[in-house]
């Protein structure tokens, strides 16, 4: 259990406190609502293009030509189920001799019901990232049985698998949460080390399965020689829909879609066009642009912000929950923080929607992954449409102004749990 600067204690299984105003997940919820009532007010009084789909991530369905006639389970299975898994393949760096494919309705359930399948009762558990393992990933270790360690790098691995007589699965998260990533090396040594032991190996691979072959250069998911991992479709360079792409041994995958139909967490095959035509167009040069356009707000938001409130890695910005209410107390002039950072991100974000139609990642997750404000992948074209990356940067210094206004007034929790 981890603290915040605030002395606040982390909530079970999460990396950020809970407050008074957003305790659990069905206030989450409630918030989600409270943004859907925003959408449908802009795009009524504003028109549809007066919300901005900048969370960076791809949840729609797109289709350059649209056969309804094609978009029925049965239909859909039989004539594209071979090419999802030649093209899920191809992407996730499989071969067609030992490895097998399967798409579920999200990547949650594709750890979840992984994890089904290869964790036992009483089975250790070790989970490694460059920071912390996803939300999702201790619940599915929970769901299987599992006695969970969690570990940061190599180093923190190295000693926890030594610790241990036995360690039954490695979980490993190339690209975490914060979107640090392993660097090459350390993930080949931590392979290694886990089939050392002979433990199975199962992979977060998130937005990694792309970031890390474009940007950093290093081998497809499974070039690394794990048991399975998986993906979501909804991630950095393809198109979406929101499903999640799990690929692996084929005696494995043969196992875990069995009982992802028994679960009913399969996708549904009607959207097996979509998950074609998404990988079939994707390239790592819409990753690395992507990059780029979000590296340039980080940029704009620094010269606003100053350089010690923006926090980067490689690949994109963030401004942590701890200085967002930090710095909205700063401008607000109050000393005692009215809520837990997390509910001052949930402030800014909900403010950045309803005031300027910025849809941003913070409402992506049930419950978010991380308290911060996370901007990343940003579509070149979306943020073109909005005004370009100078007045993007504007708007968030905006929305904290005007979240410090709503703090002072003591309104904090209808900005968040009530729409106007």
């Amino acid at each position: 259990m981890g603290q915040d600067r605030f002395g606040n204690s982390f909530a079970p299984g999460l990396s950020y406190a809970r407050g008074d105003i957003l305790p659990g997940t069905a206030d989450d919820i409630i918030k989600l609502k409270t943004a859907w009532a925003h959408i449908r007010r802009r795009r009524k009084e504003l028109g549809e293009n007066s919300v901005y789909l900048l969370s960076g991530l791809e949840r729609n369905l797109q289709l350059e030509e649209v056969d309804l006639t094609v978009m029925d389970d049965e239909i859909a299975s039989a004539l594209f189920t071979d090419d999802v898994t030649e093209l899920g393949l191809e992407h996730l760096g499989g071969d067609p001799a030992t490895h097998d494919i399967f798409v579920f309705n999200r990547l949650t359930s594709a750890l979840l019901t992984a994890a089904d399948v290869m964790i036992n009762e009483g089975d250790i558990v070790i989970g490694v990232s460059p920071s912390y393992s996803h939300p999702a990933v201790k619940r599915a270790v929970a769901h299987g049985g599992g006695m969970f360690t969690d570990t940061t790098g190599l180093g923190a691995f190295r000693k926890a698998l030594n610790e241990n007589d036995r360690v039954d699965v490695v979980f490993i998260t190339r690209l975490a949460v914060t979107y640090e990533i392993l660097p090459e090396a350390d993930l080949v040594e931590i392979i290694k080390l886990a089939r050392s032991k002979g433990a199975k190996i199962i992979v977060d691979d998130a937005g990694g399965a792309r970031i890390g072959p474009a940007c950093f250069d290093q081998p497809k998911l499974l070039e690394l020689g794990v048991d399975v991992g998986a993906t979501g479709m909804d991630k950095y360079g393809t198109t979406g829909p929101r499903l999640g792409l799990l690929g692996g041994n084929k005696d494995l995958v043969a196992k875990i879609r069995a009982r992802a139909y028994e679960m009913g967490v399969e996708a549904r095959q009607m959207l097996y066009p979509a998950v074609v035509e998404s990988l079939r167009n994707y390239s790592p040069d819409k990753v690395r642009e992507r990059v780029a356009v979000t590296k340039d707000v980080g940029e704009h938001l620094k010269k606003r912000l100053g350089g010690n409130r923006v926090m980067e890695t490689p690949v994109i910005v963030q401004l942590t929950a701890d200085d967002v209410l930090e710095m909205a107390m700063e401008r607000a002039g109050v000393t005692t923080a009215p809520c837990v950072p997390y509910e001052a991100t949930a402030g800014l974000a909900m403010i950045m929607l309803r005031d300027f139609g910025i849809v941003s990642v913070h409402f992506a997750g049930l419950p978010p992954g991380t308290a911060a404000l996370m901007i990343k992948f940003l579509p070149p074209e979306t943020v073109a449409d909005f005004g370009g990356t100078e007045k993007l940067a504007e708007a968030v210094d905006e929305s904290l102004t005007r979240l410090a206004e709503t703090m002072k007034s003591g309104g904090l929790e209808d900005l968040i749990l009530k729409a106007a």
